[in-house]
């Protein structure tokens, strides 16, 4: 048999924190946990040859996350470069990425000789912390490298 409870001054405060509870669960994760993300490094064709670039963790501030890169170029190995990139993703893009949509980014990417790069590119979740990333590198007007791979946070 149950029995009421007369007293109403412990109802109110458990009431609330039962409901703090249950708005919490609505509430959107921090961003912090895509403060860096991990790009594998990806390989793409030239004319006679292939194209590598690989980065380090690329880190985000300021809606954009960027890094160093290296390129290199087989055989034509003078034609490798190094440089710095970013990429511009908003927390909107990632709210977007963590419900699994594909998101279309852009950015731009310098080499050490001053020359700057074109970026675009599409991120394809898989996951909330990772999935596929094509990167489209303009190099030139007539010159666009395609890089496929993936990513992870």
């Amino acid at each position: 048999m149950l029995r009421h409870c007369r007293s109403s001054r412990w109802s109110a405060p458990i009431v609330a924190l039962l409901l703090a509870h249950l708005s919490a669960g609505g509430a959107e994760a921090p961003l912090s946990r895509y403060a860096t993300v991990e790009i594998d490094s990806a390989k793409t064709s030239i004319y006679v040859g292939s194209v590598t670039m690989t980065m380090p963790r690329l880190v985000r501030k300021d809606g954009a996350f960027s890094s160093t890169y290296n390129a290199r170029v087989f055989p034509y190995f003078f034609s490798s470069e190094k440089g710095t990139l970013s990429i511009n993703f908003s927390d909107d893009e990632l709210r977007r990425l963590e419900r699994r949509e594909t998101v279309q980014f852009t950015g731009r990417a310098v080499n050490t000789d001053g020359e700057e790069r074109r970026i675009e590119g599409r991120a394809v979740p898989d996951s909330a912390t990772g999935g596929k990333i094509k990167v489209r590198v303009f190099v030139s007007k007539k010159i666009e490298l395609i890089f496929n791979t993936t990513y992870r946070f």
